[in-house]
This record gives C-alpha cells, structure tokens and sequence, in this order.
C-alpha cells in the first residue's frame, strides 16, 4: 500500500454505524493530552489552538483536564504534538501514568513511521538467506568423501 493510498483510506468519512470509541487501526491515531492543574483552562485553550489545524481533530477527552486528538501518523506524532503544546507554554501532566503511557506512544508510532519507510520485503525467497548461511557454515553434515570413493549403499 502505498502512502498516498493509506491517506485517502484514513480521511475517508467514517459510516454512521460506527461508534467514535471503535480502535483506529493503520496510521490513524487517537490519543489523550493531558494537563496540569495550574494554570487552569489549559486544555480548553489548547482544544481551541489544535482545532484549527488541518487533519486533525479534537475533542473533549474523558479526563477533565485532557483533550482527545485523532490524526494519521502520516502528518503528525504524539511526540511532535506535545513538543509544540510546550514550545507555547502549555504545561502537560508529568503524573507517573502519564509518563509511561507517553513512553509507549513515542516508541510505538517511532516504530511504525519507521516501519513504514522501510522497502517491502519478499517473503517468499527471505529463507534463501538461511539457507546460504548454513551452507557455508561448517555444521558435520558434510561428507568431504570424493563421489567415486563413496560406497553404495
């Protein structure tokens, strides 16, 4: 699949059938930002701040200080998104959940946006790799007996 083609599948509008609370598979992502306490409205503001950026969409998350964000990996990261918020002087939860849900998330979508940079592999002809390997690898299961001195057995 090519870039382009996982883009138009993750902009397409979704069915009506479909509840928000369904897990986004692929690139696209749905995550919570979370904010300190002090100073206060933060997540309104920043709600209303990444609002106004193309393909992505927020919402008022589950927690009373977070928002909840849905982009594709393709345009934004997690990492990248809260680097911003801070850059502007938003303060971010640095509770010990948090910190490792955050940890998870970077690795992750590191992973995949790497991942997805990579060439496709050829499955079918990756154990001709082994099988050279082994060849050449001494292992006893060779007979270093000229043919014609072998017996027949």
């Amino acid at each position: 699949m090519t870039p382009e083609r996982a883009r138009e599948l993750a902009h397409r509008v979704p069915h009506a059938g479909h509840a928000a609370v369904v897990p986004q598979h692929g690139s696209v992502k749905r995550r919570e930002i979370r904010f300190t306490k002090l100073p206060p409205e933060q997540a309104r503001k920043a709600a209303e701040l990444l609002a106004g950026m193309e393909y992505l969409e927020v919402s008022s998350g589950p927690h009373p200080r977070g928002i909840t964000i849905s982009y594709d990996l393709i345009d934004y990261t997690y990492q990248g998104l809260e680097k911003a918020l801070r850059n502007l002087g938003y303060h971010l939860d640095n509770s010990l959940y948090c910190k490792i849900v955050r940890a998870i998330v970077y690795f992750a979508e590191e992973t995949q946006l790497r991942n997805l940079t990579e060439p496709a592999r050829l499955i079918k002809q990756s154990n001709q790799v082994y099988i050279k390997a082994y060849q050449h690898h001494p292992h006893g299961d060779r007979d270093d007996t000229p043919v014609e001195l072998r017996e027949d057995r």
